[in-house]
């Protein structure tokens, strides 16, 4: 079993930043890989960046410029750098964790095993 806590969310005006932590405990964190998805108000969940177990990351198109994404297994934790916040980035976001192969960046929300609580992220105009 793993458990995951996101933080770091909060209310900022656009064009400021944000950095997003995803804790891991329980299974070893270093064999999993990493999303960070978001969902907004009347939307579909959406996943927005990916790491693998290998470190390879996968960004949705319309925060590829902006977010960064990294990991650090010796903290057991995922960073979500959000840089140049827009009022369409707000949403709830979670982060999840998944069974796969080492170089794998999970796409689809079943291939995620594991699931945050997730934290809120207001953009201001």
């Amino acid at each position: 079993q793993v458990q995951l806590v996101e933080s770091g969310g909060g209310l900022v005006q656009a064009g400021g930043s944000l950095r997003l932590s995803c804790a891991g405990s329980g299974r070893s964190f270093s064999r999993l890989a990493i999303g960070w998805h978001r969902r907004s108000p009347g939307k579909e969940r959406e996943r927005v960046a990916a790491v693998a177990r290998s470190t390879a990351t996968l960004f949705t198109v319309s925060v590829k410029d902006r977010f960064t994404i990294s990991r650090d297994n010796g903290k057991n934790t995922v960073y979500l750098q959000m840089n140049s916040l827009i009022p369409e980035d707000s949403a709830v976001y979670f982060c999840a964790a998944a069974n796969t192969g080492y170089y794998i960046t999970p796409r689809l929300r079943d291939e995620y095993d594991y699931w945050g609580q997730g934290t809120q992220v207001t953009v201001s105009s």
